[in-house]
């Protein structure tokens, strides 16, 4: 499975995030519904993972400033470790559509709230027996983690919350807000 998350750079806001596989059908759910969530016209920026090119298009034509940043990378070290990377030796940026500002044409900060992500959920802790077992569990792990990271965790930067920053709320939220949630939710359902 592969998390896929979409951040606004100026609030740091991920408004969309989508567990599935690293596919064509993955990359067009998870690029409508960003889509759905925008207003205005954007830039985009994505890795060189094909399936973006085709996603995007179809999400949203041609009203968007698009650019893919792809890592070229060097040989990788001659020892056995199982998890040593390759060298990045540089980058390459492409206009797709539109006419993005190649200064910011970058995935640094969606790169910086992955590994946010992966130091906050144990389940992301390579070869340690804290991943998911079911996929709905590492799901709602997901939800709850990007959730306190957009309402309830103040970025360091910008010295309040991303959805402080991006005018979603007034406030910082806490734990026992999240959980209130869940019990009206749960409410609802009944």
């Amino acid at each position: 499975m592969w998390t896929w998350t979409a951040i606004d750079s100026d609030t740091k806001l991920i408004p969309c995030r989508l567990v599935g596989e690293r596919s064509a059908a993955a990359a067009n759910h998870f690029m409508h519904d960003l889509a759905d969530r925008l207003t205005n016209r954007v830039q985009l920026t994505t890795d060189g993972l094909k399936a973006y090119i085709g996603a995007v298009h179809k999400a949203f034509g041609n009203d968007i400033d698009f650019a893919q940043l792809v890592k070229i990378y060097g040989e990788g070290p001659k020892t056995e470790a199982r998890y040593s990377p390759t060298q990045c030796m540089g980058t390459k940026k492409t206009v797709m559509t539109g006419a993005p500002d190649h200064n910011h044409v970058r995935t640094s900060y969606v790169e910086r709230a992955n590994l946010t992500m992966r130091m906050g959920m144990r389940r992301f802790t390579r070869l340690t027996n804290g991943f998911s077992k079911k996929i709905e569990n590492h799901e709602h792990a997901c939800a709850l983690h990007f959730f306190h990271y957009n309402f309830c965790r103040i970025h360091i930067t910008l010295r309040v919350t991303p959805a402080m920053a991006a005018g979603v709320t007034d406030r910082v939220w806490e734990l026992a807000d999240i959980a209130d949630l869940l019990d009206v939710a749960e409410r609802l359902a009944a």
